[in-house]
């Protein structure tokens, strides 16, 4: 693809590109196994000595053709698609931590992540530090052990909303030797690109704007291919190391800055298999062909939106980037400047008590387990999302027990504010 079209282009016209006589629509292969003539060929395949598909656990060229759109629109290196956003953001933990290891990670991300560091990875022998988004650069390098691994955290917190100084946890992680991987997931590449400010890692939900539909769970990791693993061959021995289950092939050496995609889709999807369906691959490329027209539109309703809820007697609160009140209103400008994203936070003066009773009022905006896509959503993550923690864990998390989690669609604004107005 032509790297100097832009990303509104890129989200038509990347990924399937047909040949004379093809489909003009990409097609859905699906297929669990690919036929060849000769077992010595099937063999170079397993080998790695050749690129090519012969189980969709491991690779489906639908799939493909969707990861190389989203890898283009990051700016990326290399990248696969997963069954989900966790997924995604196990995946690519995983993929350079073992038992004994260590990762940094940020307070304020998604609740199911937050889970997913300090509880079921702590059972895998990988431990975990949490450390507040906040902090300035000499605080958050205390966090750091010589078995740190790598630092996570979110671009736009959710349902915090807090922006991520990505410069500062670049420089902290590159200092350590570690790399920083960043989850995308809310701003997208339409309005944010990690990779620009120092980031080596990005992934997604794509089950979010990107589908945009919420029709298909999905996730995606992509690799700027900037960090240099070799550098560090003690930190990372599964990249430079031989991997005796695949004949003693070393990632670094033999497929340079795809490595890490390469051993993540040849070794841990070939083990937990954790694939997308080339299905909800076809239909998430149906999404990413509009996120371009979408993002725009989510960001401006949900300004508007935040603007009346900062004007009504009734909220306490309001906390939206976009919002020159807002605390992370200059770093959002800095790193967003075209909009960042339709969701916004905000608590009742009644509290707790009075955001269910006022999300059981609203009529266009739906109570989900969902947030960013085309319809508006509500939700209250102290009790659905996040519920998972005590107290003092959503404190850190920067979710108040009255914060109301909206995700304002691409509906007629108007009427979205009118249905909050009579449910308030």
């Amino acid at each position: 693809m032509n790297t100097t079209y832009e990303k509104e282009t890129i989200c038509i016209q990347s990924g399937w590109k047909p040949k004379n006589g093809e489909p003009r629509v990409l097609p859905i292969c699906q297929s669990t196994t690919f036929k060849y003539e000769t077992s010595e060929q099937m063999g170079r395949l397993f080998d790695l000595e050749e690129s090519g598909y012969f189980y969709t656990r491991l690779q489906n060229p639908t799939n493909d053709f969707v990861a190389q759109k989203i890898c283009e629109l990051e700016g990326g290196a290399a990248a696969m698609l997963t069954s989900s956003g966790q997924a995604a953001n196990y995946y690519a933990v995983f993929n350079i931590c073992e038992a004994g290891d260590h990762v940094v990670l940020s307070s304020t991300v998604y609740g199911g992540t937050f889970n997913l560091l300090t509880c079921t990875m702590k059972k895998m022998g990988i431990s975990c530090t949490v450390v507040d988004p906040d902090w300035d650069y000499e605080k958050l390098s205390e966090a750091f052990r010589p078995n740190t691994k790598c630092v996570l955290a979110e671009t736009i917190a959710n349902p915090a909303l807090v922006i991520l100084d990505i410069e500062k946890f670049a420089k902290v992680a590159h200092d350590h030797q570690v790399p920083l991987i960043v989850d995308n997931t809310f701003p997208t590449p339409i309005n944010c690109n990690p990779f620009k400010w120092g980031a080596d890692i990005v992934t997604h939900s794509t089950t979010k704007y990107m589908d945009g539909h919420a029709m298909c769970v999905g996730g995606a990791i992509v690799d700027s291919g900037n960090f240099d693993w070799a550098a560090y061959p003690d930190k990372f021995p599964g990249l430079c190391y031989p991997d005796e289950s695949y004949h003693g092939v070393v990632y670094t050496e033999k497929f340079g800055k795809a490595a890490y995609i390469t051993k993540a889709t040849s070794q841990l999807m070939r083990d937990l298999g954790s694939i997308q369906s080339p299905q909800n691959a076809f239909l998430l490329n149906v999404g990413l062909e509009t996120l371009h027209l979408r993002m725009p539109r989510h960001c401006e309703n949900a300004q508007r939106v935040a603007e009346y809820l900062e004007q009504n007697d009734k909220v306490a609160w309001v906390n939206y980037p976009g919002l020159k009140s807002c605390k992370y209103y200059d770093l959002a400008q800095k790193y967003m400047p075209k909009g960042t994203c339709g969701v916004i936070s905000f608590g009742l003066k009644g509290g707790r008590k009075a955001a269910e009773e006022m999300m059981d009022k609203l009529k266009l905006a739906a109570i989900v387990t969902h947030v960013a896509d085309a319809r508006t959503c509500v939700l209250h993550p102290a009790s659905h999302t996040h519920r998972q923690m005590n107290d003092e864990q959503l404190k850190e998390a920067g979710v108040a027990p009255d914060l109301i989690r909206l995700s304002v669609g691409i509906e007629n604004v108007e009427d979205i504010i009118r249905d909050l107005e009579q449910a308030l």
